[in-house]
């Protein structure tokens, strides 16, 4: 087994900003974090089934390529580590206090770690397992994730695409992908 290093954090603004080497046993070249809009809003996020785009505009990893992420050695494992600290940072920006939330609300992933998506706060956003409105939550979510990411591996869809579609309107992927739309 290889060494276990520590994730370097470096403060960009007003959120925490993972390092591009993330490691467990094994090293994993992430590269730079890539977003696919400017962020205009830290505060005063709101909190829905799709991220508020002012806020939360999805990211991923310019090293997570297609062969990286398709490979059968590849495990989201090493690189699933987002801090406590910017979870709370990603809450408090979306009006929530920052807490353990249970079953009920989890920091998601906007462009799935499947799908090459970075830890950046830009690639996060406070998601509910389901919405008082009705909304679906994040375990539809996490059903998409898998869908698309064997899709990227089949080659039926780009990765590029799937990251924009998927950070674009999760929902509209899903009917895509499953021929349904998401009931919450």
């Amino acid at each position: 087994m290889g060494r276990r290093a520590l994730p370097v954090v470096l403060v960009v603004g007003v959120f925490a900003v993972a390092a591009s080497t993330v490691s467990a046993f094994t090293s994993i070249e992430v590269g730079k974090t890539v977003s696919l809009a400017h962020q205009t809003k830290t505060i005063g996020c709101t909190l829905a089934a799709l991220p508020d785009r002012r806020c939360s505009q999805g990211a991923y990893y310019s090293k997570l390529t297609k062969r990286v992420i398709c490979s059968p050695s590849f495990r989201t494992g090493p690189i699933r580590n987002v801090p406590v600290s910017v979870k709370h940072q990603v809450e408090a920006a979306y009006g929530l206090k920052p807490r353990a939330y249970g079953s009920t609300l989890e920091i998601d992933h906007i462009i799935s770690l499947e799908l090459g998506g970075s830890n950046d706060p830009r690639n996060l956003y406070p998601e509910r397992a389901t919405f008082a409105d009705g909304s679906p939550g994040f375990h539809f979510k996490d059903k998409l994730e898998n869908a698309t990411h064997r899709a990227v591996c089949a080659g039926t869809i780009g990765l590029s695409t799937a990251q924009r579609q998927i950070a674009g309107n999760w929902e509209l992927l899903y009917q895509k992908v499953f021929g349904v739309a998401p009931q919450g």
